[in-house]
């Protein structure tokens, strides 16, 4: 199957930082197909030579395992071409269908990695340009708008010129392996998914934490913030994955028909709700693995009296028969104590205990996003020294690392993901339905925080946020994974 992936923003950093490196571990597994080419579309004046060039100076920046050899980059270079383009000028748009239709690819793949506000006049001038037929697929890059609003519009200018099975809304952690296992986990197997409700699980824990501040991101990030940035797509698309019933069966529309249920199944917010189960913070300077790092309003682009959160965390719930009473708590952040992406669900205790156990010792499942994926169950189990201690168990865990039993088989989320959209498989791709739902479950809290004159609450950069935070989730008599 021959393609084309035209990449918008094509110099831009998403394109030499994520996209560039995933095509080529691509090429590199053989799993791209034969036959394709890639157009970098951007406003520079360059060449093809000079763009190739430019992207194998780019990979000298990427993970050392994700660099190609001179030999390695040459043969993947012959797939790269280069055109200046203008978003904004009709007749660009006619040089690049010239471009394509001249080659006629089975496939065509848009790639918008560019600022949202430039996706409705692009679709509309692709469409104008007769870059809109059968064999097209567009991928929209996240934060599709900024509320609900501007996301429905522009979902409508999308859907006004693109079927909805043509349109790829990307969120990368979807194709996150630990992401994909978990589907496997509850809909492969007959052990958990009895357990996977409200009679056997306490709570439920998601964390998304980085190290790192905003970088050179800071004017974007000021105008997004941590609850557009995360909480509305990737955090909600995990709840999504953890709550979700049994799909009918493995087909784009019926995953996603489930996860919509959840969306619509998420208790609305209440004045009193909102004042007590969502937390705000920004970071403020502190220290990060022995190192000072500057607060929030120090960084460049940021404004110096700035609002905007670098850390969420919430409590929800999805009021319906499997899941009525149990908490689900999400926290995401910049500048915290650690790169740790997990998801805890942390299981009812024995109802009658016959075994004396130190105190807070429950079952619960780990499954860890990164730095590593794999999953971790802590269970409770006999040993001759804590019977000597008095204590008739002790915790113990299984482990399982999918890197180490994996290893090479592993394959990188935007890798996937863009597998996925060439073979035209929407399973790990959201549906504007899913999206407004989410955009409209978030707006109470955007709205709330307008009207707070308090802002954020500082917390110092190398911790794990606000101390708020903490006592958001101990009021239901809980504490977060590393605080147990």
């Amino acid at each position: 199957m021959s393609f084309d992936l035209v990449l918008f923003g094509g110099t831009g950093d998403l394109a030499w930082r994520k996209l560039m490196p995933a095509l080529f571990q691509a090429f590199r597994h053989g799993t791209l197909p034969a036959g394709g080419r890639i157009i970098g579309v951007a406003r520079d004046d360059l060449s093809d030579a000079q763009y190739r060039t430019l992207i194998q100076a780019r990979f000298d920046e990427v993970d050392l395992a994700k660099r190609p050899s001179p030999d390695e980059f040459a043969r993947f270079a012959e797939l790269l071409h280069f055109l200046r383009m203008d978003l904004s000028r009709p007749q660009d748009y006619d040089r690049l269908a010239g471009l394509l239709h001249e080659r006629g690819a089975d496939t065509v793949v848009m790639y918008l990695a560019t600022a949202p506000a430039l996706f409705t006049v692009a679709c509309e001038q692709l469409a104008a340009a007769g870059l809109n037929g059968p064999n097209v697929r567009l991928v929209l890059e996240k934060p599709l708008g900024h509320d609900l609003a501007s996301n429905r519009a522009i979902n409508q200018s999308v859907r006004a010129v693109l079927s909805e099975k043509q349109i790829f809304r990307i969120d990368h952690y979807l194709g996150k392996p630990a992401v994909q296992n978990l589907f496997a986990m509850r809909f492969g197997n007959a052990l958990f998914e009895p357990l996977w409700r409200r009679e056997n699980v306490a709570n439920i824990q998601i964390t998304i934490a980085e190290e790192l501040g905003v970088e050179k991101r800071g004017a974007f990030y000021d105008s997004t913030g941590a609850l557009r940035d995360m909480v509305q797509n990737h955090a909600l698309q995990l709840l999504c994955a953890i709550g979700m019933e049994p799909p009918i069966n493995a087909h784009a529309d019926a995953i996603r028909d489930e996860k919509l249920k959840v969306l619509r199944s998420l208790k609305p917010w209440t004045p009193t709700t909102l004042d007590q189960h969502v937390v705000r913070g920004q970071y403020a300077a502190g220290n990060v693995n022995g190192a000072a790092a500057p607060g929030y309003r120090d960084e460049p682009g940021v404004a110096a009296d700035s609002t905007t959160e670098t850390f969420v965390a919430l409590r929800a719930e999805i009021a319906n028969w499997r899941w009525a009473g149990v908490p689900f708590y999400i926290r995401t952040g910049k500048r915290l104590a650690a790169r740790d992406a997990h998801i805890v669900v942390n299981f009812r205790p024995a109802p009658h205990a016959i075994f004396s156990a130190p105190p807070g010792s429950v079952n619960r499942l780990v499954i860890n996003l990164q730095p590593r994926d794999g999953l971790q169950l802590h269970l409770l189990a006999q040993g001759q020294e804590n019977r000597r201690n008095g204590q008739a168990l002790a915790p113990v865990q299984l482990d399982l690392d999918f890197d180490k039993r994996f290893g090479s088989e592993r394959v990188g989320a935007y890798e996937r993901l863009l597998l996925d959209v060439i073979d035209g498989r929407l399973n790990l791709f959201v549906r504007s339905d899913e999206q407004e739902e989410a955009w409209r479950w978030v707006e109470p809290i955007m709205e709330h925080w307008r009207a707070d004159a308090r802002g954020p609450r500082p917390y110092a950069s190398g911790t794990w946020g606000p101390s708020a935070s903490s006592a958001m989730i101990a009021r239901d008599g809980y504490c977060w994974s590393e605080e147990c």
